[in-house]
């Protein structure tokens, strides 16, 4: 899988201390993303699911899937959610999907990708609805939802 980052100790990418995994590619190109980079997959970098997980798997941090979109690569991306499932953490998403198009109209590894979300933040990023003042969010049109109790 092609992956841009992957940050420690985050505390902006969900609730609490956090492991954020920034996925390569973007079908979405938003205006006024924080990370245009991220649009082209060939930008990120070849690792393996295994790679991703040990590198991901700190016992004091929970996980959050960014991007990019995580769900372009669903298919790699549902190994690791379900391996760091497995080991007890917290998966927060975000997605310039919404939650309603995943369930709709999501592939088998889209949704199964989504079945190990605790919470996820779905939405385009709208640049004349960007508010800093909201948490976890970056545009007012954006949502989170809770999927499991935690």
């Amino acid at each position: 899988m092609k992956i841009m980052n992957i940050l420690h100790d985050s505390v902006v990418d969900g609730d609490g201390l956090r492991t954020v995994i920034f996925f390569a590619g973007c079908p979405h190109r938003c205006r006024g993303c924080h990370n245009p980079k991220s649009w082209n997959i060939e930008n990120g970098i070849d690792m393996t699911a295994s790679e991703v997980i040990n590198e991901a798997l700190n016992p004091l941090t929970h996980i959050t899937f960014s991007g990019g979109e995580p769900f372009m690569q669903a298919e790699e991306g549902k190994e690791v959610a379900r391996a760091l499932k497995e080991k007890g953490k917290n998966i927060w998403i975000y997605t310039g999907y919404t939650l309603a198009d995943i369930q709709e109209n999501g592939s088998a590894s889209q949704l199964e990708l989504l079945s190990y979300c605790d919470v996820l933040v779905d939405g385009l990023f709208i640049e004349s609805q960007k508010d800093i003042s909201i948490p976890f969010r970056g545009s007012r049109n954006q949502k989170i939802h809770f999927l499991k109790s935690h």
